[in-house]
């Protein structure tokens, strides 16, 4: 059974969803590098080693070595919620600021008042340097913490 999808016009089979090759256990897998999924201020990533990310504020200092252990995925094992001592080590590139952003609020008619405001999220740039699928917790390296420091 064959059907177009309503999401960008993809064609879909009917069943299981399954990739390019039909077989449903590697449907995450197009290519065989090694990628988790983490949880970092409220955000899901898809890494693999190598990566570079950009995330919310973290507590670490440039060239400082972090580990995220809220890992949801490594590979093909997925987490009942989270993957049991799985971690994935990044280095601290920098600490960013986003782009801005413009909010601009006019009520109308008799009122007559305007106001605008501009708002440059704090960011974390850190590179993925190593994805643990067991022994996170005895790695010895620093948690990944979130900052709740106002700039």
């Amino acid at each position: 059974m064959i059907h177009y999808s309503p999401y960008k016009g993809a064609l879909l089979t009917g069943g299981f969803a399954s990739n390019a090759y039909g077989d449903p256990t590697t449907r995450f897998m197009k290519d065989k590098t090694m990628f988790a999924v983490l949880k970092t201020g409220g955000k899901q990533y898809k890494v693999a080693k190598g990566d570079v990310l950009r995330v919310e504020k973290l507590a670490a200092e440039a060239g400082e070595e972090i580990q995220f252990n809220d890992v949801l995925m490594v590979g093909s094992t997925i987490g009942a919620p989270l993957v049991e001592g799985a971690g994935v080590k990044a280095e601290v590139i920098d600490q960013i600021k986003g782009e801005k952003v413009i909010t601009f609020h006019k009520r109308r008619r008799k009122h007559g008042s305007k106001r605008t405001r501009g708002h440059r999220q704090q960011l974390t740039l850190v590179r993925i340097t190593e994805i643990l699928e067991k022994g996170a917790d005895k790695s010895g390296v620093k948690t990944a913490v979130g900052s709740n420091t106002k700039a």
